[in-house]
């Protein structure tokens, strides 16, 4: 209730105070982004506190009003004129470097922040600003790749919302059935493994009392997850997807229950992207399920392997010989799966590549390739099982040639397993995926691509 009137307070101050510094509804050229640099220029003019909550609303308002060319214009206005201010930058290194001992170098650091970060701090100001901010931020990553000159916008921007979003404002929610419907409505649009197709096969996910649904909301976005998991509770670590969502299962009742399976984790607002809040969100909910079913023995992830085959149809030294490579073609098409004999000759030849794309194919800098595994192995988990034709999906064939994995948290080990990953990206795998990988020795490795 405070923060609602206090919402609605701000409201009505931007609204009056539109009409008193005419800012009401701008008609601008929407290619034409200069007269919204003037008014960000006033925003950031000092003027009080209620005629910048008003211009600010100003300012987003005629953002929205712009069309892609005029939003480039204004990210590249913020990108080459509203950086640092050179002058009282070049004073406060003269004054740091004739410091003959280590005094606080704030004033430093003050006089080096670009002007767009106060700008966006003035923007946030206006009601509803900071979903705005996160749309914006959205808008800018559809530009930043082709414009490399907005990466600095960029950064000053994931650095606001890094703090604005940190840990200590973000809420565990539990999503069941009785949850608002504007909020169940999101978890089907923002579901982004396992498609959630009507509203009965949302309840199937998240009624039933051998499955919870738990995300993270932020005070200024009530009514918008950030991030949400899907969890299955079972008697036993499940090696395919299809059993988990059948609409004729049969519930495993709760006291029976020994392993909570984290299946579907789903980011929802892409102007956060590289913001994490898996870790914690994985963490914590291992920590509720815990005081809630104590007799929970396993946590596990039965997790997508999306870039699976497209590593098959890149990489360049695949550890095959030219008769596997031959059996490769098959996995364009899903008849393979319905040829037992060859569904059996392909497991031979995926499985020890699975490990090796898991074990030993590496980005530039020594991470795993797989971004989920980067996501899991990064959190702690240990990679415990690959699952054959655990999706069989026409998306997990196309994706993954059905694979799916098990990344187990072990509690014991959570923090050893990060710490050795963190310092080496080193990874903690079962004796059972490291049995998969095959050795190198008298495979002769094909410098040629698929497809």
């Amino acid at each position: 209730m405070p923060n609602d009137f206090f919402s609605d307070l701000l409201a009505s101050i931007s609204e009056r105070g539109r009409t008193l510094l005419r800012l009401g509804p701008a008609s601008i050229d929407p290619q034409n982004a200069s007269d919204l640099i003037e008014l960000c220029g006033e925003l950031l003019s000092g003027r009080g506190e209620a005629s910048g909550t008003v211009i600010a609303r100003g300012v987003l308002d005629r953002y929205h009003s712009l069309d892609a060319a005029g939003r480039l214009g204004f990210f590249e206005a913020l990108a080459h004129h509203y950086g640092p201010d050179r002058d009282k930058l070049d004073r406060a290194i003269a004054a740091w470097q004739a410091t003959p001992d280590d005094m606080d170098p704030g004033d430093l650091h003050f006089a080096s922040e670009p002007q767009r970060q106060e700008l966006f701090r003035r923007l946030n100001r206006a009601p509803g600003a900071t979903s705005e901010l996160v749309a914006m931020r959205a808008d800018l990553l559809d530009l930043k790749d082709s414009q490399k000159d907005l990466g600095a916008v960029d950064r000053d921007l994931v650095h606001l919302l890094a703090s604005w979003f940190n840990r200590g404002f973000l809420v565990l929610r539990r999503i069941d059935w009785s949850t608002p419907a504007i909020i169940l409505e999101k978890v089907i649009k923002y579901e982004a493994v396992h498609e959630i197709h009507d509203w009965a096969d949302l309840r199937r996910r998240i009624d039933p009392a051998d499955r919870r649904c738990y995300a993270f909301f932020h005070p200024a976005l009530v009514d918008e997850p950030l991030i949400f998991v899907e969890v299955a509770l079972t008697e036993t670590i499940p090696g395919a997807i299809a059993p988990l969502l059948a609409e004729d299962r049969e519930p495993v009742a709760v006291a029976r229950a020994r392993t909570a399976v984290f299946y579907s984790i789903s980011n929802c607002q892409r102007g956060l992207a590289g913001i994490s809040f898996g870790n914690f969100l994985i963490k914590q909910v291992v920590e509720e399920l815990r005081r809630e079913l104590p007799k929970l023995e396993n946590f596990v992830t039965l997790s997508p392997v999306p870039g699976f085959m497209k590593w098959l149809k890149r990489a360049p030294d695949l550890p095959v010989t030219e008769e596997e490579r031959a059996l490769l073609v098959h996995l364009d098409t899903r008849e393979w799966i319905e040829d037992a004999p060859l569904a059996a000759q392909l497991r031979t030849v995926i499985e020890p590549l699975a490990a090796h794309y898991f074990l030993k194919a590496k980005m530039p800098r020594g991470a795993p390739v797989d971004s989920v595994a980067r996501f899991h192995l990064g959190n702690g988990a240990r990679l415990e099982r690959v699952d054959w034709l655990g999706d069989v999906s026409d998306k997990g064939l196309r994706e993954s040639a059905g694979l799916m994995v098990n990344y187990l948290y072990r509690l014991d080990d959570i923090e050893k397993n990060h710490e050795a990953y963190a310092d080496h990206y080193e990874i903690a795998a079962s004796s059972a995926v490291k049995k998969m990988l095959k050795t190198e020795g008298g495979r002769r490795l094909l410098d040629m691509r698929l497809g």
